[in-house]
């Protein structure tokens, strides 16, 4: 799925939309809210303020606007006004937004008021393993190297990676091809191209890798019930490198990427 110049610009506009809501989120005095009200505010900036649509309302039927996953859960937790985030908590706030017909798919876990070293080590270096899948993307270079520098990186800090979730590509549809693996052989896999665009949204859990879903057929979380991090964007190959679509204003990129 190859996107022109055209193209990635659009998408680039919507991935300067998306991290405009992730610095709103940025300010919101997080302890004490439920997740319904976080995802009611991201709507309506969306939505009233962005003049964009949340893309993952009614995504395979999903009723909202993003994902909420706290402390053990993985991926796709549901907001809910039962779900209130206290000091101590980590979450991970996934968000969708369209505009002009291409969307961006970005995820930031934050951390909730103080919490434990536990913790915010398993943050950083999730974070930290999303940049060295990043670093290894150009032009020539393959799949198998993006997911060999995850999971690296990851089994260096003692962590593992959840395999049964994936980056994909994206543009019109939120998902297309190719599926990105976190986990991998150098050399490997399908060769990257210029204008290929395409998440990488790793899944470190604090224990094992296994994972099981809930009774609400969405909510992921780990079988352990150890913490689970995750950090993804959206970036586009380019000729000499990698851009980096939904990057926030105030973020330093790990790795060298084109603006």
């Amino acid at each position: 799925m190859i996107k022109n110049p055209e193209e990635i610009a659009l998408m680039a506009e919507s991935g300067r939309l998306l991290a405009s809501v992730f610095r709103a989120v940025d300010q919101l005095a997080l302890a004490g809210m439920n997740t319904m009200q976080v995802n009611d505010f991201v709507e309506k900036m969306i939505v009233e303020d962005l003049q964009a649509r949340p893309a993952s309302k009614g995504q395979y039927g999903f009723p909202y606007v993003l994902n909420a996953s706290i402390n053990h859960v993985v991926c796709h937790g549901m907001p809910s006004t039962s779900d209130v985030l206290k000091t101590g908590d980590i979450v991970n706030f996934d968000i969708t937004l369209e505009k002009n017909g291409f969307i961006a798919d970005s995820s930031k876990t934050y951390l909730v008021g103080e919490v434990s070293y536990a913790a915010k080590r398993l943050v950083d270096v999730t974070y930290q393993a999303l940049w060295k899948g990043i670093a290894a993307v150009r032009a020539g270079a393959s799949l198998g190297d993006v997911g060999h520098a995850i999971e690296r990186h990851a089994r260096k800090h003692g962590y593992t990676i959840v395999e049964e979730y994936c980056g994909h590509g994206i543009g019109r549809e939120m998902h297309e091809e190719p599926q990105v693996l976190h986990h991998g052989h150098p050399g490997t896999g399908l060769v990257l191209r210029e204008g290929m665009v395409f998440t990488i949204e790793p899944m470190l859990n604090q224990g094992k890798r296994a994972v099981r879903t809930e009774s609400d057929g969405w909510t992921v979380v780990t079988r352990d019930e150890k913490l689970s991090a995750q950090f993804e964007h959206t970036v586009a190959v380019t000729k000499t490198g990698v851009r980096v679509l939904t990057l926030r204003s105030d973020e330093k990129p790990l790795c060298p990427v084109q603006q």
